[in-house]
């Protein structure tokens, strides 16, 4: 589909953004196909996405400044709510995402890689937030998951500088999970969606809305969030069969099965 590609691989889909020429630059275009790709995930299907970028270049390298270059105030305020609605849906998405960073992952790419629930990223990945030096702010939620995720004075020194920054300091201040040679990190990319592909699909799906849904509200909110979403698992074929199989385990270890969950 236009500048993003989808592939399906058992219960584990892929959505590579595919505008090399360009590396992989977001305009309105690659917003509107990401948006319309996500709305159409199979979620009976699909229990993990991976999100990553065409090449081995770059991830994502930032907003088309070519777009945004002559763009009006009004214009620009409506730009950045474009990025910003499918920023959110991917960070608000019911099943977790993985960015795998090849690469460049500067301005809208380090943006989109922080709306996601893991961050991975290849030796050669380098992150930052560079807009001030284009005369702009981060647009698309820099200011606010940066601040998030590795503390408000990291942020705001990586943002005021403009520095951009190499794995291995991404890995250190929080940013990413975990860094692998380029040759191995979609493998690696798939071999965690895998593993959460695995576990019981109702109960991942709400463990990341207690974590995302709780982050926003004070400890005696989110302790009552938490406690709706446990309850809600109950009942369910998932949570029936998964506790059997576990007391199964432990009567006889000779009766124990692979639990095919099903999500419902």
């Amino acid at each position: 589909m236009g500048f993003v590609n989808y592939e399906q691989k058992d219960a584990i889909g892929i959505i590579t953004i595919n505008r090399p020429e360009a590396l992989n630059a977001l305009n309105s275009q690659v917003l509107d196909d990401l948006n319309e790709v996500f709305d159409n995930v199979d979620l009976n299907t699909v229990r993990a996405l991976i999100l990553t970028g065409a090449g081995e270049k770059s991830f994502v390298a930032g907003a088309d400044i070519g777009e945004m270059s002559t763009l009006t105030k009004a214009e620009g305020e409506a730009f950045g709510k474009k990025g910003n609605d499918v920023f959110r849906k991917i960070e608000t998405f019911p099943i977790p995402v993985i960015a795998a960073v090849n690469g460049f992952a500067l301005g809208g790419g380090c943006e989109i890689s922080m709306s996601c629930d893991i961050r991975i990223c290849s030796e050669n990945a380098m992150f930052g937030q560079p807009e001030v030096g284009l005369g702009i702010t981060p647009g698309f939620g820099g200011t606010q998951r940066l601040a998030r995720l590795i503390g408000a004075g990291m942020a705001k020194q990586l943002i005021y500088t403009a520095r951009n920054i190499k794995a291995d300091e991404a890995y250190r201040i929080g940013l990413v999970n975990a860094v692998y040679p380029l040759e191995e990190l979609m493998a690696q990319a798939e071999k965690l969606a895998s593993t959460i592909a695995k576990n019981a699909p109702i109960a991942v799906r709400n463990c990341k809305k207690a974590i995302n849904d709780g982050l926003q509200v004070n400890i005696d909110e989110a302790i009552v969030i938490e406690e709706k979403l446990f309850g809600d698992c109950f009942e369910s074929y998932d949570q029936q069969e998964g506790m059997a199989n576990f007391l199964r385990k432990k009567d006889d270890p000779k009766k124990v099965k692979s639990v095919d969950f099903q999500n419902k």
